[in-house]
């Protein structure tokens, strides 16, 4: 999937927090692939972009939180900017059935 924005589906609001952008980029990856017929469970990779490296730790610890025990390979990577300038985008490739 295309890479998930922190941006709330209904309100279109953007947390402010990087916790709360990684949060909110989880949920909206989690509901595209319910709505595939998939789930987090499915990930075989997931690329992180973050807008500042020393955010990792806190990115890291919502992400392992939200994924629990099926952490799939993934990459992280510091870019200058992100569409409507959030702190955390989030894309996946999963498997569909």
């Amino acid at each position: 999937m295309s890479g998930q924005l922190p941006v709330h589906p209904v309100t279109g609001k953007i947390p402010e927090s990087v916790e709360d952008q990684t949060l909110q980029s989880l949920r909206n990856v989690k509901a595209v692939l319910e709505a595939g017929d998939s789930s987090l469970d499915k990930i075989l990779e997931a690329t992180v972009f973050i807008k500042d490296m020393n955010d990792f730790p806190k990115v890291n610890k919502v992400y392992g939180e939200f994924l629990g025990d099926s952490l799939p390979a993934r990459a992280c990577v510091e870019v200058s900017r992100l569409p409507r300038d959030v702190k955390v985008e989030i894309k996946v490739i999963a498997l569909c059935e």
